[in-house]
């Protein structure tokens, strides 16, 4: 476990839990060991450190490359604290830039690591589950590791899109975790890619209750926080 990320779980992750109080079930259904990949609807910043919180693993969530990059006093210490998180780096452009996340991402699961990913690719604007990208698809198949979906809600209420810090209130967030998806053997052709994250998709609204909305999510004027597989 990274150094920074061992030391929020001794201090930041107890406060979380107890100040919030958060629901989990099928807590069961995570691998206690082994490499998996952490499927998850995405409502608010509030879904990445409270699910860091809530799974005894280090968890490996996607930065965009800005913050491994600044400069200045601020720069280097978000420099610092996505590093010492054990972050994955994201380049915003396409090509050979974006795929430099899969190979942050593929040594971690297969050595036996946690990456989380959250297919939308954005924050859902409005509570609605958006379609998924391709890209968890791609990851399992090339990692050859189970996909847990998990569904959270309250997230947004506590921490909606704009607020910086999250609105106390003990209770309303939940965290359902579904049973781990096997794809090995599989075919990666777009097509099945594209099964595949429907089928992921599919049981993470089973596991939240949201409205599916059948395209992909608008993008925000201003991207911040960690980045999902696109």
């Amino acid at each position: 476990m990274p150094p920074l990320y061992s030391i929020g779980k001794l201090t930041v992750g107890p406060a979380l839990l107890l100040g919030w109080r958060p629901k989990v079930e099928g807590w069961e259904n995570v691998p206690k060991t082994g490499g998996v990949i952490l499927a998850a609807n995405h409502l608010s910043v509030a879904d990445e450190y409270f699910l860091g919180a809530v799974l005894p693993r280090h968890v490996a969530f996607w930065a965009k490359a800005e913050y491994f990059d600044g400069t200045g006093v601020r720069g280097l210490l978000t420099k610092g604290l996505v590093t010492g998180l054990g972050a994955i780096r994201v380049e915003r452009g396409g090509g050979r830039a974006a795929l430099s996340a899969f190979d942050g991402a593929i040594p971690l699961l297969r050595a036996g690591r946690q990456v989380a990913v959250f297919p939308e690719g954005t924050r859902s604007p409005d509570g609605r589950l958006y379609r998924g990208r391709t890209g968890v698809a791609r990851l399992a198949l090339a990692a050859g590791v189970p996909v847990v979906p998990v569904g959270i809600s309250g997230t947004d209420e506590i921490q909606p899109i704009g607020r910086l810090w999250p609105k106390l209130k003990p209770g309303r967030i939940t965290f359902r975790f579904g049973k781990p998806l096997d794809f090995i053997g599989r075919g990666d052709g777009r097509s099945e890619m594209r099964r595949i994250t429907d089928e992921v998709m599919s049981e993470i609204q089973r596991l939240t209750g949201q409205e599916y909305v059948p395209r992909y999510a608008p993008p925000r004027a201003a991207p911040g926080g960690a980045a999902a597989a696109e």
